[in-house]
Formats: C-alpha cells, sequence, structure tokens
C-alpha cells in the first residue's frame, strides 16, 4: 500500500513537470514570431551565451551555497 502511494505521487509529480514544460514551450512559440530565413543566413537576432559570465555567475552560487551550509569557520 505504502509503495504504491510513493509510485503514484512520482508520477503525479513527472506528468506535472512535463505538463508545465509543453505549456512553457507553448507560450514561448506563441510570443515569439518565427521569422523565415534562408538556410544558410545566420540569425543576428539570437542571443550568444557568455561563458565566462556564466561560469562567474554558477562559482559565485556555490560559494554562496558553501556560505549558507556554514561549510567554512
Amino acid at each position: 500500500m505504502e509503495n504504491s502511494k510513493k509510485i503514484s505521487a512520482a508520477t503525479a509529480a513527472v506528468l506535472n513537470y512535463i505538463m508545465t514544460e509543453e505549456e512553457a514551450v507553448s507560450i514561448q512559440s506563441l510570443t515569439v514570431p518565427s521569422v523565415q530565413k534562408e538556410p544558410g543566413a545566420i540569425a543576428a537576432d539570437v542571443a550568444f551565451v557568455k561563458m565566462w559570465g556564466v561560469s562567474g555567475r554558477l562559482t559565485q552560487m556555490q560559494m554562496r551555497n558553501m556560505m549558507q551550509m556554514k561549510t567554512f569557520k
């Protein structure tokens, strides 16, 4: 009985997550206009990911997390 409750709760959580992701994709596709371009052209409106910035923010978040867990004395 207990095991079936856990399985049904996990299944419900996974299905809820999948439905939320599908809704987010459908909303995003409605708000972002799709422009047809020629196949060889590079889209000028594509946002490039700055890896140095992402890495720096990730390091700061990890350091803050370790401080909150009182890893340092």
